[in-house]
């Protein structure tokens, strides 16, 4: 990446530079809306390590700032401030939000124009578990591009709430959502540090061998260094409290780095998970106004090109708090208050403290509950899926989120079909939940479609087709190829650009500490460890069995070195155990 900089003293400004952009080939950005404002000076893409902003060009202009200082700078390594900048690129979270916003922007730019470019994430409930995900997505797939992180809500109430186990219903901290945010930005930097440190090394290594050849192949790695640091959608339920609340909460998440906020058409005092019963929407100019709090927030803290994500749970939601204010028939309220169940009345029925709706001359009392609560009709859910859609899309959302009660490909498209056919480009981003029994989902629908398609589907029982007894059946196997497709079949079909599992790390920690407490408690004692652990890290090669080095050991055992030269009391040398990895 290349930043010409016309100043007489440029290395003071090689900090903001690099601290503001990441080396990420695989994603050309345009960064027009990062060019720091009143410095004469361009921002390029280019990786090229022949230009001026390449690892040696950088090194020589930190050499001229030590040799300004006639002396006494001396003890500065030009070399070791160019990589500590560079192990620190994106300092802050508004760098961070700007950043990702772009490549966020592009990649939905780049779904638009194929529906194969859809983007996929898993949520992290801690930093550490989002800095293995993408160390992870780097080992195996060589790039982050098309890779996020998603913070669940849910998972912030289950595990981060001082309250202890939550149930996902905004009882927690809300402090807690940008502190998070924060957080797996702070594992995700030090994931660079820690890779960019092993460059280093290897480029040490190599000039002590007087291999220019292997030297100039490292600093090119350098120069073209793709960062860990990827977009975060981040849930922001249902705004924690009216507009005011969700633009003050906004704020703290943007500053934190979140570029993509999620808000929900829930009842802040109401709020339920969305797979769960007893769900009360908001009619929609209650949610238009926080739509507009989050991208005030962006617009204020100069994240123009932030992302709003708007989920509707009127599938699964039969009831709202309050009727919606019309003005003229066939408004927006006017249609949010079509979908309740009324019944007609005459003057002389009405009763004291009724709420009466008049429509076409009628007279119409919704039905209240108990609880005080309106309900919807049956069966409108979806078409109030697609109002909300519309709607939300026509005052400033960027993305979609129908929260559905199953994963069908079919049953998402058909909403989006008629989203679609007002708004061309809609795009959804879809929960993939660990609340859906995705096998016995699939294996129903295979059934059903065998089923309807005339095929024989007497060897199976569609109210067992769990059972493990029909994992190895034609049925089973197919259910499980629609499965492993769905996403892609969803992306190209049901207009999903975004792919995402809420809650995938809860579950695997849960997992993996019950097998391990299983062996290592029982017969296998240390064996149940290595076996099934520390030799699979070694076999699969995980970095994480480096334990010391991914803590940042060597990290700061080159600070010590930067700081103290020969001095340094270094962790790293030949009596440390991890040397036996």
């Amino acid at each position: 990446m290349i930043f010409t900089l016309p100043f007489a003293d440029a290395a003071y400004y090689t900090l903001f530079a690099i601290s503001a952009f990441s080396l990420r080939k695989s994603q050309h950005m345009n960064t027009a809306n990062f060019a720091p404002e009143g410095l004469a000076g361009t921002v390029s893409t280019t990786t090229n390590s022949s230009h001026a902003g390449s690892y040696q060009a950088q090194v020589a202009q930190v050499q001229q700032l030590i040799t300004s200082k006639n002396g006494t700078w001396d003890g500065i390594s030009a070399e070791a401030v160019v990589r500590m900048r560079l192990q620190n690129r994106l300092q802050t979270g508004l760098d961070i939000a700007r950043f990702t916003a772009t490549i966020m922007r592009n990649d939905m730019a780049a779904y638009d124009a194929n529906a194969a470019n859809y983007t996929q994430s898993l949520g992290a409930w801690h930093g550490f578990i989002a800095q293995q995900q993408m160390i992870s997505v780097k080992k195996h797939f060589g790039t982050t591009k098309g890779k996020y992180i998603y913070l669940s809500g849910w998972m912030v109430a289950a595990l981060r709430s001082e309250f202890g186990p939550l149930p996902d219903q905004s009882m927690h901290e809300k402090t807690s959502v940008p502190a998070l945010i924060q957080e797996i930005y702070t594992f995700l930097r030090q994931a660079d540090a820690r890779e960019l440190g092993g460059l280093f090394r290897e480029i040490d290594a190599a000039r002590a061998a007087g291999d220019k050849a292997k030297e100039a192949e490292l600093q090119a790695k350098v120069d073209n260094y793709e960062t860990h640091i990827v977009p975060i959608i981040a849930d922001i339920d249902a705004g924690f409290g009216n507009a005011e609340a969700t633009y003050l909460l906004a704020k703290k998440m943007i500053e934190a780095g979140a570029c993509a906020l999620q808000i929900e058409n829930q009842v802040s005092d109401e709020k339920q998970c969305g797979h769960q019963d007893g769900k009360v929407t908001v009619p929609h100019e209650d949610f238009l106004a926080k739509v507009r709090a989050c991208r005030y927030a962006f617009m204020e803290l100069g994240v123009e090109n932030g992302i709003v994500v708007t989920r509707t749970d009127s599938l699964g939601a039969g009831l709202t708090k309050q009727i919606a204010v019309s003005h003229t028939p066939g408004d927006l309220g006017d249609q949010y208050n079509s979908f309740l169940d009324c019944e007609e009345i005459s003057p002389e029925t009405a009763r004291n403290g009724d709420v009466i709706i008049n429509r076409n001359g009628k007279m119409l009392r919704p039905k209240r509950l108990p609880s005080n609560l309106f309900q919807f009709r049956a069966g409108t859910g979806e078409d109030r899926c697609v109002l909300d859609s519309i709607t939300s899309l026509q005052n400033g959302a960027d993305l979609l989120w129908i929260e559905t009660e199953k994963p069908h490909v079919e049953q998402i498209a058909a909403m989006m079909d008629r989203v679609r056919a007002v708004i061309p480009n809609a795009k959804l981003a879809y929960n993939n939940s660990p609340s859906f029994n995705w096998t016995l989902n699939f294996r129903q629908q295979v059934y059903d479609a065998w089923k309807q398609g005339g095929k024989d589907v007497a060897a199976y029982d569609r109210a067992k087709l769990m059972s493990v007894d029909y994992d190895g059946t034609d049925l089973a196997i197919e259910a499980d190829n629609r499965i492993r497709t769905f996403q892609a079949d969803a992306a190209k079909r049901s207009g999903i650009f975004h792919h995402l599992i809420t809650l995938p790390t809860y579950h695997t920690a849960a997992l993996s500490t019950d097998n391990l407490s299983r062996e290592y408690f029982g017969a296998a004692g240390m064996l149940g460890y290595v076996l099934n652990v520390q030799r699979q890290e070694i076999r699969q090669g995980i970095a994480c069995v480096k334990h010391q080095n991914m803590s940042g050991s060597d990290i700061g055992d080159d600070h010590k070195e930067y700081f103290a030269g020969e001095a340094a009391l270094k962790a790293g040398g030949a009596h440390n155990t991890m040397n036996q990895f």
